[in-house]
């Protein structure tokens, strides 16, 4: 058998064979949604994407002789590391053959780059930050992942602790579907602080997207900022999630909480579970895929509840359970059946406890490795 080869990705060439590579891996996987090739373009553009105003990247394939074999990129989010004091490189679009060899050697090489930098910590994976699909499934592989969630074979989780990589952190996912008991106690809930609490709540106006994702910049960067691996949105980074939502977003699945002078105080933010769609398309919009998703927009049937954000002075008055029931009471009207909730840090209790009280259970797990370095 040959030798594992690794190579740097430094030509359009290599990397459109970085992003078709997955289809080797997940032929035939029921289960797999194969990523839009323009978006992975996109994500992984130095030249283009804000992420990489302060973080660097290279991407890595792994050969043997000439059957490509795995796909790996190195990451530094100088944010991160400055913000936690870590020396922290990540890696990340982790996909291989199950082979201990190729593990490995996509690994060494994420390890040299990183301590060529002077890292001393790998830890991953992360697509190619927090804010991204991150961490392997490990559990939940009968059912397909929600939009901007990740899946792999069950196998990395063995290359990953063959490597040596420990368990670093577990992330939580919550399927929610209708619930009698669940609702009474919400409505029961919501009513007593509505009494509390002045507060209005309402959909996102798209109209004027940059104002709104300003109003949710600044409620995520302060409700989150203690939260494990939070980073806080630059200014560009904000702007280009905005004009991704003004595309996708459905508005009625952004809530917003405010005072009545106008002070925005929480919002929960959901997503239609594009996923449904993806899965027919074959990682291609043009030419037909946008037709299908066009003709079946309406079809989708899930969403994801990606993030509730709330001011500090808020975070104990049960504006949660308000801004959930807006969320699901806007779902339910427009046809949507059922909710994941993810991710959730396994020891946020709080945040764990609040989605167990509105009838969610825990039904996928998904792992960040580390491992040190230097």
């Amino acid at each position: 058998m040959p030798d594992v080869q690794i190579k740097k990705v430094d030509s359009k060439k290599d990397r459109n064979t970085f992003i078709r590579f997955p289809w080797k891996v997940y032929k035939g996987d029921p289960y797999w949604v194969p990523p839009l090739i323009s978006d992975v373009k996109e994500r992984i553009d130095k030249d283009k994407h804000p992420f990489f105003e302060h973080a660097d990247m290279d991407l890595f394939l792994a050969y043997e002789g000439k059957d490509l074999k795995g796909r790996v990129a190195a990451v530094i989010d100088q944010n991160h590391n400055e913000r936690y004091n870590e020396k922290v490189v990540f890696f990340g679009f982790y996909e291989s053959i199950d082979d201990d060899e190729v593990a490995k050697a996509l690994l060494d090489q994420v390890c040299e780059w990183g301590k060529e930098k002077g890292m001393n910590i790998l830890r991953g994976p992360v697509n190619a930050s927090l804010n991204d699909e991150c961490a392997f499934l490990l559990e939940g592989f009968d059912s397909s992942p929600v939009i901007m969630m990740s899946y792999n074979p069950p196998y990395y989780l063995d290359l990953m602790e063959k490597y040596g990589m420990k368990k670093e952190k577990d992330l939580f996912a919550f399927l929610m579907e209708e619930n009698e008991t669940a609702n009474r106690k919400l409505e029961t809930i919501v009513k007593k602080v509505e009494r509390q609490t002045r507060l209005n709540l309402r959909s996102v106006d798209l109209k004027r997207v940059d104002e709104e994702a300003e109003k949710i910049k600044h409620i995520y960067n302060q409700g989150w900022e203690n939260n494990w691996g939070f980073v806080p949105w630059t200014e560009k980074e904000m702007e280009h999630m905005a004009k991704k939502l003004k595309q996708i977003a459905d508005p009625d699945l952004i809530v917003l909480a405010e005072e009545k002078n106008g002070k925005p105080v929480g919002f929960g933010f959901a997503l239609p579970n594009y996923n449904e769609l993806l899965k027919e398309m074959n990682g291609r919009l043009f030419p037909f895929g946008f037709i299908k998703f066009l003709l079946n927009r309406k079809k989708i049937r899930g969403i994801r509840v990606l993030v509730f954000g709330i001011i500090r002075e808020y975070r104990m008055t049960g504006l949660s359970y308000l801004l959930y029931s807006k969320l699901y009471k806007n779902a339910l009207r427009k046809g949507y059946q059922w909710a994941e909730t993810s991710w959730q840090l396994e020891d946020n209790e709080a945040v764990n406890k609040f989605v167990m009280s509105i009838g969610g259970r825990v039904y996928k797990k998904y792992r960040i490795y580390q491992k040190n370095i230097g």
